[in-house]
């Protein structure tokens, strides 16, 4: 099953949302950071995607039809030219508050702990295998807070500089007949009109993983 929708968003833009709208589109299931987390065992196709090395796209996302956040996001080149045909959704967000939000949730989990063994981030609570579930923190550690924001993401400037760099980078290198620049907060409207799909009558809008949500989830509550 091929990839019918490539998001391109970086974490904490409503990614989330965006996938729990796509499933009940029809355009699911959806690939996303929590899939990664759920199933850590498919950490060795994510590695090799980082070393730049062959990737069997097919048998990672099989059963998906689209793909959003990390580390899908990172990949949307190699993933446009292995899925032709899928649509691309870049969504976007006010620029200070995204990097608020990235630094009061998923940067606190990503972060290296003061004073911890080898510059080892955290482990939060989530269930598997504790070796399996270290390599994806440090994935994260190495390739988005070390490369992609040049460990400078306490930076404000700097790490919006990159969040622009990436969106305007998207724009140039997406065709615009097939790209939506897309926020979450304009509901169903821009994305089923992108999508040829109807709005799904009284159904409103998925709103997920705000803040509060997200410490939740790390404090291993409901």
């Amino acid at each position: 099953m091929a990839l019918q929708v490539i998001g391109t968003g970086l974490g904490r833009t409503g990614t989330l949302s965006l996938k729990a709208a796509l499933e009940q589109l029809g355009v699911g299931a959806c690939y996303h950071m929590i899939e990664l987390l759920q199933h850590p065992e498919q950490i060795s196709y994510w590695e090799a995607a980082s070393r730049q090395k062959p990737v069997d796209w097919d048998a990672l996302f099989e059963g998906y039809r689209s793909a959003v956040d990390y580390p899908a996001c990172r990949y949307y080149r190699e993933l446009m030219q292995q899925y032709p045909e899928a649509k691309v959704i870049l969504t976007v967000r006010d620029p200070q508050r995204w990097w608020e939000s990235v630094r009061e949730t998923i940067y606190q989990v990503g972060r290296p702990a003061s004073g911890a063994e080898g510059g080892a981030p955290p482990r939060p609570p989530f269930p598997g295998d504790p070796q399996l579930l270290a390599r994806i923190f440090h994935m994260v550690q190495r390739d988005v807070w070390e490369s992609d924001f040049g460990g400078r993401f306490e930076d404000r400037e700097y790490a919006i500089e990159c969040f622009n760099r990436h969106t305007a980078e998207v724009r140039e290198r997406v065709p615009a007949d097939r790209l939506l620049v897309y926020q979450v907060s304009d509901g169903w409207g821009p994305l089923c009109q992108f999508l040829g799909v109807p709005v799904p009558a009284g159904a409103a809008f998925p709103r997920l993983n705000d803040r509060e949500a997200f410490r939740k989830m790390v404090a291993g509550g409901e």
